[in-house]
């Protein structure tokens, strides 16, 4: 099993030097690393990355693009020509990196496409300009795989890719078969989604490149622990992940505020393995006897069983 977490959530109680979380994430059970470009490659060629991470046992998944700055009205969809193609020069520019030190992903959220006011932009012109960043990004690196993170909103009103609909309708205008999904389950808790909904729809069609496994509430991006608030649709979330044999990162997108980052990255696997090994116990073929039967009463005994193992 492929395992991830976020450094921000570690960095402050280790000075901020990587190498030290690098120590403490081989510690609770983490084996691969996501690292946030270009923020947290600051300062470090990656030569002197990859020997960190080489030296605490770590192998590099990708980078997750952090757009900020003159970002704030668009980065993918800019319609400023300039920071367009900074935009889309980052991005290669992480790919550069990605490679230098033995990672093969780079997940793209575009924090700032989006609008906060009816008639503010032209929503045809940001869709193509999404479309032919994302092209020529990936055909610039064609060994590289390349997953687009939605959300429906925050920290713009509404975020332009929202929903799994819409990243399914851009993912078939790309056309690139190096460009799929990344899953937060928070974000499509707050879509009003069944997160395990669009686990089945993109892992069946082979885009499904990633996940960010938490939890919430469904209002905001609360970040919780794996399991804590939404258990069973977590693991319906997860028993489709197993059926289409998803072997991408388990990346534990939690934020811990007043919980020490170890011990909640420790519980977060902990979580993860305790539902697969409960789908397991329960079994997959009852599982999905159940689903094709269409019965509102044996699902409900079904979530019962899930209890009594």
């Amino acid at each position: 099993m492929k395992t991830a977490t976020r450094l921000n959530a570690y960095l402050p109680h280790y000075d901020n030097k990587i190498d030290k979380v690098f120590g403490e994430l081989k510690k609770v059970g983490i084996n691969y690393v996501d690292i946030n470009f270009p923020q947290q490659t600051i300062g470090i060629p990656a030569r002197d990355m990859k020997k960190m991470l080489d030296e605490n046992g770590l192998r590099p998944n990708g980078m997750e693009m952090r757009f900020e700055g003159h970002y704030l009205n668009g980065d993918l969809g800019n319609l400023n020509d300039k920071i367009y193609q900074d935009a889309i020069e980052m991005c290669k520019q992480a790919v550069d990196y990605c490679r230098e030190i033995g990672g093969s992903m780079i997940n793209i959220w575009s924090a700032h496409d989006g609008f906060d006011y009816s008639f503010q932009i032209d929503y045809l012109k940001v869709w193509h300009r999404i479309v032919k960043a994302c092209q020529e990004i990936a055909d610039y690196a064609p060994d590289i795989k390349f997953s687009i993170e939605y959300k429906p909103y925050e920290p713009r009103a509404y975020a332009f890719v929202d929903s799994m609909g819409t990243l399914g309708m851009i993912l078939k205008d790309i056309n690139r078969k190096n460009f799929g999904v990344l899953l937060d389950y928070c974000h499509m808790l707050m879509k009003h989604e069944n997160p395990a909904m669009g686990s089945e729809i993109f892992a069946s069609r082979g885009e499904l490149f990633g996940v960010h496994i938490n939890d919430g509430y469904g209002v905001h991006d609360d970040g919780l622990m794996v399991g804590t608030v939404t258990p069973f649709k977590t693991l319906e979330f997860l028993y489709y992940m197993k059926k289409y044999h998803f072997d991408g990162m388990y990346y534990f997108d939690t934020a811990p505020v007043i919980e020490d980052p170890s011990q909640e990255t420790r519980k977060n696997i902990e979580m993860l393995k305790y539902l697969l090994n409960l789908l397991d116990r329960v079994g997959m073929e009852k599982i999905d006897k159940v689903i094709n039967e269409n019965d509102a009463i044996k699902a409900r005994d079904l979530l019962l069983d899930f209890i009594k193992k």
